[in-house]
């Protein structure tokens, strides 16, 4: 293990090293720019597209866009809010959050774009069902093959990551903190109701998370913000905390935040923010792809709204949670769902801890039910819809053997080896976005234009 992480920590140094964080969040403001500020232009409008009345459409597609957006929102909102965040502060300090913030400003302009353009490429598999990404966007639009073979080769092996044993781990960790439970039971129950759901397929995953997600946000929402409000004379400060050690370096301060550097606020800023909302990775479009909607960019519009609501508003919660009741510095020990936990629990006592080991264990469930069919999709682009059966157990197993691994060294090495994976992601799919940008325009251009003439809502 040791040999494995320290051939890791080369990789990780290089794709979150200075030019692949450059090449994220640069994605991110080039497109801004050619597209004319979308997350701005099209804000009132993206809260009417996702709350307001839907237009008829007789497109194809598996399943309804706001079933796309909820499956999407399942595999973003999940751990990296909690324990990603409170992990970004403890190793970058209050500088992380402004980093974090920055990033997903631009990331809602890079989340649209994948959107946009999986739609746009999509294709169907050979049982007929419609799918979507990164891969058929480097195949169809570039003609890189050999791209988006490895890109869909990342996606199959990095969803084990990400969506599957950190999140069983992060669950166990938070119900064994919260409720004692040990974690081979949180394992082997979260693994028989995943079976259940992702044998029934997208439609039934998307069905469980359109009625999981709204109710497990506004759940951890309402906890937060009590929270948070009883510390509200704390807020401005903190906010003002997160830009100074954003842009200086606090090295004369003392304890535990005196080994935070501007270098790790930024890096551990937008790496955990990139984990979070999952901007430029190519993720959610997976799954966006398979929408029923009457344009690609209206789906795009969706890809605003998902980094809205991860980013700037749930993971700034978790992080004014952490700042505003002082426990990063009080509990300089603590990192992940634990320093998050002790936020709750300063508060709200023994309550607080329950709601968020709660909160914790939902939206930890519901990434693991949207990453499975990322980590499908890229597996079917390889190996063919044969492979679905395998990978379905697979996918069971690997989140009992999370949840059992433990906190410590088990949890640091598996937010590691994920780093590391998510770089390997975003590589193609930044490649693909810069590549097609012109065709982006088109898209966006004859968008505006048919809303304009009335053609579109």
């Amino acid at each position: 293990m040791e040999a494995i992480m320290r051939i890791n920590g080369i990789i990780n140094g290089i794709v979150w090293g200075p030019w692949m964080l450059t090449l994220l969040v640069g994605t991110g403001v080039y497109l801004t720019f050619i597209l004319g500020f979308p997350q701005l232009r099209y804000f009132g409008f993206m809260f009417k597209v996702v709350f307001g009345k839907k237009p008829k459409t007789e497109a194809e597609g598996s399943i309804s866009s706001f079933a796309a957006l909820s499956t999407a929102l399942a595999s973003t909102i999940g751990t990296g809010n909690i324990a990603g965040v409170a992990t970004a502060l403890h190793l970058g300090g209050p500088g992380a959050l402004f980093w974090m913030l920055v990033s997903a400003v631009f990331g809602m302009t890079t989340k649209f774009a994948e959107v946009t353009l999986a739609v746009h490429f999509r294709d169907k598999d050979d049982l007929g069902n419609i799918r979507g990404g990164t891969m058929y966007m480097l195949e169809k639009g570039t003609g890189q093959k050999w791209l988006a073979w490895l890109f869909a080769f990342f996606t199959t092996f990095a969803a084990f990551g990400i969506g599957n044993a950190i999140q069983a781990n992060s669950t166990a960790e938070g119900l064994n903190l919260g409720f004692g439970i040990p974690h081979i039971a949180t394992g082997i129950v979260m693994a028989i109701l995943t079976a259940l759901v992702i044998y029934g397929g997208l439609k039934r995953i998307s069905e469980v998370t359109t009625y999981l997600v709204p109710i497990m946000a506004v759940f951890y929402i309402i906890g937060a913000v009590i929270t948070v409000g009883l510390h509200a004379n704390l807020i401005v400060p903190s906010l003002a905390q997160a830009v100074k050690y954003a842009i200086s370096d606090p090295m004369a301060m003392p304890g535990a935040i005196a080994g935070w550097t501007i270098k790790m606020a930024l890096t551990k800023g937008i790496a955990r923010g990139v984990f979070s909302n999952e901007a430029g990775l190519g993720s959610a479009p997976l799954v966006h792809a398979t929408a029923q909607v009457d344009h690609p960019v209206r789906q795009g519009v969706y890809g605003l709204f998902e980094v809205f609501a991860d980013t700037i508003v749930i993971c700034t919660l978790t992080a004014l949670a952490i700042l505003t009741t002082g426990v990063l510095t009080s509990n300089a020990d603590l990192t992940g769902a634990q320093l998050t936990l002790s936020a709750f629990e300063v508060v709200l006592g023994r309550t607080g801890v329950m709601i968020l080991s709660t909160g914790l264990a939902m939206f930890a469930f519901s990434t693991v039910l949207g990453w499975y069919w990322y980590g499908e999709t890229g597996a079917v682009y390889i190996f063919g819809t044969k492979v679905i059966p395998v990978y379905k157990i697979l996918w069971v197993v690997v989140l009992v053997i999370g949840a059992y691994g433990g906190g410590g060294k088990f949890l640091s090495n598996i937010w590691d080896m994920s780093d590391t994976m998510n770089g390997l992601m975003a590589a193609p799919n930044l490649v693909a976005l810069l590549w097609l940008s012109g065709k982006l325009r088109e898209l966006v251009k004859d968008f505006d234009g048919k809303r304009k003439s009335g053609v579109l809502q």
